[in-house]
């Protein structure tokens, strides 16, 4: 079967799951103003949904001087986020249900805000406490916002997807390329510079205000179906493949960016140019993101793209095998284009697959909770292979075997078809 766009797909259910009772009356698309200003609220809340935790790698070493702190904690502080969201995930939908996607969404902006102020004060606590706050509000708002763009943009899925995901990526450039050179220009301390991107936050919260008052009502039928949790979806061979894209796309992604600057520094790299680096890739990521979602169905299939995506990283990782710093710029750049793509199809790919907005948050609790755990771990093996090996040979083939099952949950979770719950 022909995969349709996003914007009309009709999937068969999941054959291995028990079909769902029908869907209740689902609530009118918006549309003209509102949808615009919608649209403009999911992009300053996905801003904001990395900036404060990607900050704090730049100002590593600062932290860890000022504040006596071993390496190992300070490691630890940049993976509690991923734990966070993958911890954190399942209650992402109870929240849903129990408040409202807006009032659930405006919660976790002033999560971000609490924890932002909380690492403001002079304490080793506190800056752990904040930085699982702002965990805590980014996981919750990861689940639920690919189930917004279900619900309010169902012509727009592709579109919305990837205004989405450039904004996720979008974010981490900004805050990995400033945060330092702010710093510095400026003469604030770490604190407050790391206290900086909570303003905005603060703009994300006075533009989604006006969305926790504005939401349409939906008829009692619905209201009572969406009460109602998704249960089954472990059971469904679809949702597995979308969770494994999910995390295997993710563990490559934070692995890459963990250690690259120490790959380029190894290899003679002068450890400016080396983070700038990152930061190139990430500004490519952009792009790939964006583009990825707005061209399936149209001009590519989305298993092909996975599958285009995976063979892009697998260039730019043999690139960095065979000339780390003489083609680091091509290399930077393949890596940048697939690894966008590759978040951008795993969030579409919970979008699509999802027939309604409940399975929709039910499908990217479950892929979230063990993809970013999967990826949690990625750091640290790549690590330990290297200290094992003595060399960055063998992580960097590690990294390019794990895209061959990243290629085939891609394939699995790009059928053209609908999971299936019960409830």
């Amino acid at each position: 079967m022909s995969e349709a766009a996003p914007a009309t797909a009709e999937a068969a259910p999941d054959s291995t799951t028990e079909a769902p009772p029908g869907p209740a009356p689902a609530p009118p698309p918006t549309a003209g103003r509102h949808a615009l200003h919608l649209a403009i609220g999911v992009v300053l809340l996905a801003l904001n949904l990395r900036p404060a935790l990607v900050a704090v790698s730049p100002l590593a070493d600062t932290i860890r001087d000022d504040s006596g702190m071993s390496a190992a904690a300070t490691s630890l502080l940049t993976a509690l986020p991923l734990l966070c969201f993958g911890l954190l995930a399942p209650v992402a939908p109870r929240l849903g249900r129990r408040l409202g996607m807006e009032r659930s969404l405006f919660g976790t902006m002033l999560l971000i805000c609490a924890g932002t102020a909380l690492r403001l004060l002079d304490s080793v606590v506190a800056l752990f406490a904040g930085t699982v706050v702002i965990g805590a509000g980014i996981a919750v708002a990861n689940v639920l916002l690919p189930g917004l763009i279900k619900r309010d943009f169902p012509a727009k899925a592709g579109l919305m997807t990837g205004l989405y995901s450039m904004s996720l990526f979008g974010g981490a450039a900004l805050a990995a390329g400033v945060t330092l050179p702010v710093q510095q220009a400026s003469g604030m301390n770490w604190r407050t510079t790391l206290a900086c991107w909570g303003a905005l936050a603060v703009v994300a919260l006075l533009v989604w205000l006006p969305q926790i008052r504005s939401r349409t009502r939906v008829g009692a039928a619905a209201a009572r179906q969406a009460a109602h949790p998704v249960r089954g979806l472990w059971r469904s061979p679809l949702a597995w493949q979308v969770t494994a894209y999910m995390g295997l796309q993710s563990l490559n992604y934070y692995a890459a960016a963990a250690w690259l600057p120490t790959v380029f520094q190894d290899a003679g790299m002068a450890p400016g140019d080396a983070g700038w680096m990152l930061s190139f890739s990430s500004l490519l990521g952009i792009a790939g993101s964006f583009l990825a979602p707005v061209i399936v169905g149209r001009r590519l299939r989305s298993g092909t793209l996975a599958a285009l995506g995976a063979v892009l990283c697998a260039l730019g990782f043999a690139g960095l095998l065979a000339a780390p710093v003489g083609g680091a710029y091509l290399w930077m750049t393949l890596l940048g284009l697939g690894q966008g793509a590759a978040i951008s199809l795993a969030l579409l790919f919970i979008v699509q697959r999802a027939p309604d907005p409940r399975h929709v948050a039910q499908l990217s609790s479950m892929s979230q909770c063990f993809g970013y755990i999967l990826a949690a771990t990625g750091p640290t093996l790549l690590g330990a292979v290297h200290d094992a090996s003595h060399s960055w040979t063998v992580p960097l083939v590690l990294l390019l075997v794990l895209l061959v099952p990243q290629v085939v949950a891609g394939l699995g979770a790009a059928r053209d078809r609908h999971v299936a719950g019960i409830g």
